[in-house]
């Protein structure tokens, strides 16, 4: 009877470690993956009388994939403002743009190469804070409702344990009355590139 159990349980170890090297030296998206991105940058377009203007951005990404077509995102990133010319109404200014948070909640539709290249697709819905910048007239923090949609292309490593992803989002941002007229008062569309690591 020990030696039986013995059997059984050896036989359980096996099966049910394959699949666990299997995904792991294997290249490919895994069941959990960590994007970090130390660098891109956000663009937003001129509406009116509010200028278009450009940030650097960073971040982070935690995705489950629920299966090799289909993963859910959460994204957490910060925009900082940097000098430049502003084209507003009255004419060009050169000030610095105000520092932002953003965080996103994003479905992601993969497909299912079989290789090291995955492209895929995505978009989803979250928020964007913008903080204080006095003399563009944010004189405190505003948050906004966002959504984006988007798609890039991911490369893993032959271990799989790492890789490369570059990410393009188109952004909108919702309007809101009390919003500071820089930025928030008409619904403003923006742009997104970044390139990250992978890690599994």
């Amino acid at each position: 009877m020990t030696r039986k159990v013995g059997i059984m349980l050896a036989f359980l170890s096996v099966v049910g470690a394959a699949p666990a090297v299997a995904q792991e030296v294997g290249p490919g998206a895994g069941t959990a993956e960590v994007t970090f991105i130390p660098g891109g940058a956000t663009f937003f377009t001129s509406k009116g009388q509010n200028p278009d203007f450009g940030n650097y951005t960073y971040g982070g990404a935690v995705a489950y994939n629920v299966n090799k077509f289909v993963g859910i995102e959460g994204e957490l990133g910060g925009t900082i403002g940097i000098a430049q010319d502003l084209g507003f109404g009255t004419g060009i200014v050169n000030l610095k743009t105000p520092n932002s948070l953003t965080y996103n909640g994003n479905l992601v539709i993969s497909a299912a190469t079989g290789h090291s290249v995955v492209p895929f697709v995505t978009g989803g819905l979250g928020g964007l804070t913008m903080y204080e910048r006095a003399e563009l007239g944010i004189n405190g923090t505003q948050t906004l409702l966002t959504s984006n949609v988007g798609g890039g292309v991911k490369w893993y490593a032959h271990s799989g344990r790492w890789g490369l992803r570059g990410d393009y989002r188109f952004i909108a941002t919702r309007s809101n009355d009390t919003a500071p007229a820089f930025f928030g008062q008409d619904t403003r569309y923006g742009h997104r590139v970044y390139g990250a690591i992978i890690v599994r």
